[in-house]
């Protein structure tokens, strides 16, 4: 494969969480994952859009998430790409992200995947509130406004 692997850096991203939804706390996680996913990360091939993480069994889990299989491998690379796959977190933070679920009614969205300096995959979780439509429109409309405010700046400064 000609095309350049990711040794460091964001693989994955969900850009359109932090417009859905309203992200409180963050928090870092390592993820299991077996030999060609990790290529297929390091490809940049991964899709977050859909994705969410849970509990299961006292485990937090990552559900939905789009890594495709490796082309380049052999009878080895064949895995299913939506699989379940497991958080690797310590026990505290397992028990404080379930409390966020159950009693706040937060959920848990993965805003990234990266590969530390250490070159290992690493998941942003996000705890996150659901947006309502108003305020997503507000949203937009700050957007906006500062498109075109700083469009008015920079056409000032010709004049």
């Amino acid at each position: 494969m000609t095309s350049k692997l990711i040794s460091h850096g964001i693989a994955a991203q969900n850009r359109k969480a932090r417009f859905d939804y309203k992200i409180g706390e963050t928090i870092e996680a390592g993820i299991a994952l077996i030999g060609p996913e990790v290529k297929s990360l390091r490809a940049g091939r991964a899709t977050l859009t859909e994705a969410w993480a849970g509990e299961r069994d006292g485990e937090m889990w990552l559900f939905n998430c789009y890594i495709p299989e490796w082309q380049a491998g052999s009878f080895m690379a064949k895995f299913e790409p939506r699989r379940p796959r497991k958080l690797l977190l310590h026990r505290k933070q397992v028990q404080t992200l379930t409390g966020a679920i159950t009693r706040e009614g937060a959920t848990l969205v993965p805003l990234d995947i990266h590969f530390n300096d250490r070159g290992r995959a690493k998941i942003l979780l996000g705890v996150a509130e659901g947006k309502k439509k108003h305020d997503k429109r507000a949203a937009i409309a700050e957007r906006d406004w500062q498109r075109d405010k700083s469009r008015l700046m920079r056409n000032k400064g010709r004049e």
